[in-house]
């Protein structure tokens, strides 16, 4: 068993489970039981509205001049527009349904020098990886 594990890049642990569900019921016992979790709150139409509604930016929705959405102003837009709440975790879910990027922003800042940036790349960075 420490051998498969190794080789599946899995715990010892998975394929003990495995090995168990497969005497107690064979192949089909193995078979995916699909996606764990709850299903999504939204439906499809709501999801494109949401994503409307974030293509609009914060300031359209009353979130001031900041031009950032955070998880916190997602959940409370969804809150607002659907009448349901999820945790910061679930609307980074939702977001991610939808191909939003939680860690990257939109939108480069506008100061960014991309021939500096260049350059640092090209001396700064081979210099400090020596």
């Amino acid at each position: 068993m420490p051998e498969v594990a190794r080789r599946l890049r899995v715990s010892q642990t998975a394929v003990y489970g495995w090995r168990r569900r497969w005497k107690a019921g064979g192949v089909t016992a193995l078979a995916s039981k699909g996606a764990g979790g709850s299903r999504c709150r939204l439906d499809g139409s709501r999801l494109r509205r949401l994503a409307d509604a974030l293509d609009e930016g914060p300031a359209a929705h009353g979130f001031g001049e900041d031009e950032r959405w955070t998880l916190a102003r997602v959940s409370d837009l969804i809150a607002r527009m659907f009448h349901t709440r999820y945790t910061l975790r679930g609307t980074a879910n939702v977001l991610h349904r939808l191909g939003f990027s939680v860690q990257v922003p939109k939108h480069r800042a506008v100061e960014r020098d991309e021939q500096a940036i260049a350059s640092w790349r090209r001396e700064a960075w081979p210099e400090g990886k020596r």
